[in-house]
């Protein structure tokens, strides 16, 4: 399935898109640590933290990755799934459900829309899959920005937690 909005073309992912996923995490992580922000996923790049090119890789492989093209050049990555991480203090939804586990895109095409198209297409995913519920979690801190990126896309803000000192939200988007 290729989904097409503003010059951004949307393809299944797969493990070959790793490297890419953790090219686009590692300047994340560089970008938010340039704006004041080493709370939400530290300092150190996400391909040198411990377990993360497995995360990825299993990601890729173990769920449902999409990745959003410019001009055939990877510029952002989602993963769904079948509920939140176990690893993670969220309990699944008392009905079916798709979770968005990954959403990252690349920060030199900011302002594309590259996140919420890949969020529309989930939320067509689950549709199609006969679910209505998409689910996100997401970091609560700072000033709240990126839990107001995805109530502009959609969705609704539900349970917070914590894992240790790192406040989270979880967010649901009904979807039909």
């Amino acid at each position: 399935m290729n989904d097409t909005t503003h010059d951004i073309r949307i393809r299944p992912g797969s493990l070959a898109d790793a490297p890419a996923i953790l090219a686009m995490l590692d300047a994340a992580v560089a970008w938010m640590n340039g704006r004041g922000n080493p709370e939400q996923w530290g300092t150190t790049p996400y391909s040198q933290k411990p377990g993360g090119v497995a995360r990825v890789e299993r990601y890729t492989a173990a769920n449902t990755p999409y990745i959003a093209e410019l001009a055939g050049t990877p510029v952002g990555a989602l993963v769904l799934d079948s509920g939140p991480n176990p690893q993670v203090p969220i309990p699944p939804a008392e009905e079916p459900e798709r979770y968005v586990r990954l959403l990252v895109s690349d920060r030199r095409h900011a302002g594309r829309g590259i996140g919420a198209a890949l969020l529309d297409h989930a939320a067509e995913e689950t549709r199609r899959a006969g679910v209505r519920l998409l689910r996100v979690d997401c970091w609560a801190g700072g000033g709240g920005e990126l839990v107001a990126f995805y109530e502009g896309t959609g969705f609704t803000p539900t349970d917070r937690f914590l894992v240790g000192s790192w406040p989270g939200q979880v967010l649901a988007r009904r979807v039909g």
